[in-house]
């Protein structure tokens, strides 16, 4: 039998205290989707907003395989080393029976795991838009309140979550392998639009040659395009987090592009229409439960979805009924 949750003076208390159990306790809470959960969640969210946004939040994506995991491992131990607090959000795909987390651990980042001064936090996708997990920005916040002032935000592959993450983030680091299709991986523009720094990992012993090769491939590709800041052209560089090669590098290339949107006034900016998103996303979100709890369009949903099945019923038509019992 799950334990209740503490009222909601004890979390926000222990949150801003940093106690890692209240902390696991309060993402919970958000990540829950009972409506009475919901509602405590908001309320802890009011009072913990005014001690977030001072965390470096960075958003980092790559194929599977591409080493993700290790890199972050290597490059959260480096940044606790020197003295930060690193909360890592490692979404996992969830399983399609259970809606559970498939790895559902930290074993992917052992270091970490062990790390006194940094939290992992493996959480499901749950289905939601390509593997970003519902609840991840609110958790990142939950982090930035707790007094982690780095946050990495891992995702599980390439597809729409990129956008998803890089609407919560500060830098988006785009991590590529070389040696394995590169146009198969994909030097499609949507991505490589929407990279802050590409590097190319896995960039040690025999990989070492093609890896530079890679960059210099992705330097040309990034040339043609239109940079999403004036005021910032990407960086790529290779970097290896078996070997730990190229990881300081990797860091200082996100502290430049956050200087440049800082020194320009973009950095709030950026974070004010994140917030505007935001908004959108959860009255979207709650517009969307309302309709489908509706006494009306559960009446009608049977009727409705078996027209459609059956070919009776176009989708056009169908989606105008539905409609219509709401109103």
């Amino acid at each position: 039998m799950a334990r209740p949750l503490p009222d909601t003076p004890t979390l926000v208390r222990g949150v801003l205290e940093g106690d890692r159990a209240l902390l696991a306790r309060a993402i919970t809470l958000v990540e829950s989707t009972l409506p009475a959960h919901q509602e405590r969640a908001g309320e802890v969210l009011a009072q913990l907003m005014p001690h977030t946004g001072r965390a470096i939040r960075v958003g980092i994506t790559g194929v599977p395989g591409v080493g993700k995991s290790t890199l972050i491992d290597t490059l959260g131990t480096h940044l606790t080393a020197a003295g930060h607090r690193v909360a890592v959000l490692a979404v996992d795909p969830s399983s399609t029976r259970t809606g559970g987390s498939i790895l559902g651990d930290k074993t992917r980042m052992e270091r970490l795991a062990r790390d006194p001064h940094a939290y992992v936090r493996p959480s499901p996708t749950a289905g939601t838009l390509g593997g970003v997990a519902n609840r991840t920005r609110e958790a990142l916040l939950l982090c930035e309140a707790a007094g982690y002032d780095v946050v990495l935000v891992e995702t599980v592959g390439v597809g729409q979550s990129e956008i998803v993450v890089a609407g919560m983030t500060d830098t988006f680091v785009v991590l590529m392998l070389a040696g394995a299709g590169d146009a198969l991986q994909g030097i499609k523009r949507g991505l490589m639009e929407l990279a802050d720094v590409l590097a190319v990992n896995k960039a040690d012993g025999d990989n070492a040659v093609p890896a530079r090769r890679a960059a210099s491939t992705y330097r040309g590709a990034l040339a043609l395009l239109h940079p999403a800041d004036a005021v910032w052209k990407p960086e790529v560089l290779t970097c290896s987090g078996l070997d730990e090669e190229g990881v300081d590098a990797l860091w200082e290339a996100v502290l430049r592009h956050r200087a440049a949107l800082d020194a320009h006034g973009l950095l709030e900016a950026r974070r004010a229409e994140q917030r505007v998103a935001w908004m959108w996303r959860l009255v979207d979100e709650r517009l969307r439960r309302r309709f489908r709890e509706d006494p009306d369009v559960v009446h009608a949903l049977e009727r409705v979805e078996a027209g459609v099945r059956d070919g009776s019923l176009a989708p056009t038509r169908a989606a105008v009924e539905l409609l219509g019992a709401y109103d």
